[in-house]
């Protein structure tokens, strides 16, 4: 008996040794918070106005990147907003699941567009942002294939107000190029997006900026339509509507949100103290969720009070609206696949 325990003891011995060696294995493990570099050791392409600081080495490994999750440097606020804005969206829609049948009733077939798309863009930014500095390539490609997630999510959201939020009203006006202007919007900001850091990687640059907010304020002018008309006409209908509210946030937030996306402030209020935290980038990754979030609670709001409504404006076309965001995806995907070989062979020759 005194063997059997003392083997026993020696074994917890042994694998509290071990424990405590855990915290020095992930701390080698990790990249250290000193390996960040100043804006003068990367090429321009990814320098950032009015940030010197915090970014991370080219052409290390692919670990390296990954592991540069848990690491201090400039855009790792931008890469957690949207992982954790993904995790948040997987688990509603998951719940939602639990509750809504996607397989037997085909109007719910836009919700699952717009669930898809969420989790999709949130997901591909997340990957953009935290992989994108290892190599002037594998930037461009990377940003490319957010461009997809962005343009894919534009028609979703496009195809659930113009689905579920509309009004009777405005569907007579709209009905006739809504979707096919939506998808080829969509397409636009993509290409334009991608030709924008194919030719002018700086957004200052206003090629660069007319390339790719002209295209994406188009887009979004016709998307919300549905939405603003529906928020103008609610106060005569005398009723009490939370979707409503819901949708005046989502209004809200995105226009906060494009705000900071065009404008690279506060840094430029205070250079050199926004390296980590503070930027204009950051902030329209936190509206952008904010937006996202109360933007799917007002789809299912409406989704689930009006029916008779959606119904008899649409029959049976939700099957076809919702596939056609298969038909977005893969016209952008194709043309960020173009662009990115673009990129390849204008490298190439920058080597030779």
């Amino acid at each position: 008996m005194a063997t059997i325990v003392s083997e026993k003891l020696s074994r917890l011995f042994i694998s509290a040794q071990h424990f405590w060696k855990v915290p020095r294995l992930l701390e080698e493990a990790l990249p250290s918070a000193s390996c960040t570099v100043e804006a003068s050791d990367v090429p321009r392409l990814f320098q950032k106005p009015y940030i010197q600081a915090g970014y991370r080495p080219l052409n290390q490994t692919w670990k390296y990147y990954f592991l540069s999750l848990f690491q201090r440097h400039n855009e790792a606020v931008n890469v957690w907003t949207h992982l954790v804005a993904a995790l948040v969206l997987v688990v509603r829609f998951w719940r939602l699941s639990q509750a809504v049948d996607f397989l037997g009733d085909p109007h719910t077939q836009p919700l699952f567009v717009i669930a898809a798309s969420s989790v999709i863009y949130t997901t591909f930014s997340t990957l953009a942002h935290l992989l994108q500095a290892k190599s002037e390539f594998w930037h461009c490609a990377f940003f490319f294939l957010d461009y997809v997630g962005v343009a894919t999510y534009q028609y979703s959201s496009a195809l659930v107000h113009y689905y579920y939020a509309i009004e009777p009203e405005w569907h007579t006006r709209v009905a006739g190029f809504y979707i096919p202007g939506a998808i080829l919007l969509a397409w636009l900001s993509c290409a334009g997006s991608c030709y924008a850091k194919y030719r002018s990687p700086h957004l200052s640059s206003l090629r660069g900026r007319l390339c790719q907010e002209m295209p994406s304020a188009l887009a979004y002018a016709l998307d919300i339509s549905p939405v603003l008309h529906r928020i103008y006409v609610s106060p005569s209908s005398g009723l009490t509507d939370v979707a409503v509210l819901y949708h005046k946030c989502h209004v809200l937030f995105f226009l906060i949100a494009a705000f900071f996306f065009a404008y690279p402030y506060p840094e430029k209020w205070f250079p050199g103290k926004c390296h980590f935290v503070g930027q204009g980038h950051q902030i329209f990754h936190v509206f952008l969720m904010l937006c996202t979030l109360t933007q799917v609670e007002a789809v299912l709001l409406d989704y689930e009070t009006r029916r008779p409504i959606y119904s008899r404006l649409h029959g049976d076309l939700a099957p076809l609206f919702s596939s056609l965001c298969l038909l977005v995806a893969s016209i952008c995907f194709f043309t960020a696949l173009l662009m990115t070989a673009r990129v390849q062979r204008k490298l190439h020759r920058k080597e030779e």
